[in-house]
């Protein structure tokens, strides 16, 4: 066997592997969340359970995390039809509206401790911490989110992308929505379960 067909074996292999080892890796995200949360509804019947509303900062993030899937949608449509430079720009506005869910989650965080509800210490309560903990979370696996669209962002710039080969943009879409979705769910859960 020839080194040009190893390597295209060893291409096809990654295709066949990469969006299940990434739907594996989101099964076992979901899991983790579904953990926190049970917690949290199990937490609810303490005695020292404080209600509170959530900050408006969230609510923003919420709509700018919706808008980034879409565009990101948007940009994926126009990259199958081989429109890169459409494509490219709303890829770009998928990253801004992905620092703009940052910068309001870091409002949100802010609001809460302005009314008083801490995340640790001596004025902190369970319900608190749990949504601030919670919230904390899904900020971590959005900044890899982030960085995923930083590395299609610089891959699309680089013309790596076509409609013929559309894996690495595939999986940064996937992962993005992922982390969309996760949110809407958690933002959910909180204004309904308090």
């Amino acid at each position: 066997m020839n080194r040009t067909t190893v390597d295209k074996e060893l291409r096809t292999a990654k295709r066949k592997s990469a969006k299940p080892m990434l739907w594996v890796a989101m099964i076992s995200m979901v899991m983790f969340f579904a953990g926190l949360t049970s917690a949290y509804v199990v937490s609810m019947n303490r005695e020292d359970w404080v209600s509170f509303d959530l900050p408006q900062a969230f609510y923003i993030s919420t709509i700018l995390i919706v808008l980034s899937s879409i565009t990101l949608f948007f940009s994926q449509r126009f990259l199958k039809k081989d429109n890169l430079t459409v494509s490219f720009v709303l890829l770009i506005a998928t990253f801004i509206l992905g620092l703009g869910f940052v910068w309001f989650q870091y409002t949100g965080f802010n609001e809460l401790k302005a009314s008083g509800l801490y995340f640790t210490g001596p004025e902190s309560t369970v319900s608190t911490s749990f949504i601030i903990g919670i919230t904390f979370m899904h900020v971590l696996h959005l900044l890899a989110g982030v960085i995923v669209l930083l590395v299609v962002i610089y891959n699309h710039y680089k013309k790596k992308y076509s409609s013929a080969d559309m894996l690495g943009f595939e999986l940064g879409a996937i992962f993005w929505h992922f982390v969309d979705v996760l949110w809407i769910y958690l933002f959910f859960f909180f204004y309904f379960i308090r």
